[in-house]
């Protein structure tokens, strides 16, 4: 059954391999702060010779004006939505001592403010079966391995994962499930910029494939959980 989808941090890693695995057979409403690579997707053949549809969004889901416009177009061409994959994240490698609390904000700006918001902004969309799914890291897990200089993003990422629960305790009555998955290493920019020069054993592209599947069937199996994905960490 075809879905109607919301992606964000679409234009690069993870979040690209989603659109193009998912715009294939669904509709999938792409949102990036760069749109270019997603432009080309969009008008390519490919996508147009299968059932799904692709629209790209440029915003900055940190700002609730520009993340009316997502809603504005679930209004308009959707009516409802059966996914969110709140993909999106922002990283600062810095050492504690020298990160501020400026720094910190603008961590959990990406991080955990904007997906409450559009989160939020989309509830009256969302319904019985609808799924929203949350990724994290391995890093925002209690007991899990830790790294210096990650601060402000490993403890966003634990702020996302009780979000995740609570909300999924919030709505269960109303059928919205709310789970998280919490990646370990992918070979991504991110990746880089907080382990420069480690190579991981898993592709943007086969973590997406995985996250996709989970984003349509999971929930099925699954609500309130925060899922570890990770054969490896740094």
């Amino acid at each position: 059954m075809q879905k109607n989808i919301i992606i964000t941090g679409a234009s690069k890693g993870i979040g690209f391999e989603l659109v193009k695995i998912l715009s294939i057979t669904h509709n999938v409403l792409a949102i990036s702060r760069n749109v270019k690579p997603l432009k080309k997707l969009e008008s390519s053949s490919e996508i147009y010779e299968e059932r799904g549809t692709l629209k790209t969004l440029a915003l900055d889901i940190t700002n609730t004006h520009y993340l009316n416009k997502a809603v504005s177009y679930v209004k308009n061409h959707w009516d409802h939505v059966d996914i969110i994959i709140h993909n999106a994240g922002k990283l600062i490698n810095k050492p504690f001592s020298e990160t501020t609390t400026k720094d910190f904000f603008k961590i959990y700006q990406v991080n955990v403010f904007a997906v409450a918001e559009l989160t939020r902004l989309i509830l009256p969309y969302l319904g019985k079966g609808s799924h929203v799914l949350n990724i994290t890291s391995m890093g925002g897990i209690q007991g899990s391995s830790k790294f210096a200089r990650l601060s402000a993003y490993s403890s966003s990422k634990g702020a996302l994962v009780i979000l995740t629960e609570l909300l999924a305790e919030e709505y269960k009555d109303s059928g919205i499930s709310f789970n998280a998955l919490a990646l370990g290493a992918v070979q991504t920019e991110m990746l880089e910029k907080a382990f420069p020069g480690y190579k991981a054993p898993t592709t943007a592209n086969s973590m997406a494939a995985y996250i996709a599947d989970f984003a349509l069937f999971g929930n099925k199996y699954f609500n309130g959980k925060v899922l570890p994905v990770a054969n490896t960490t740094p």
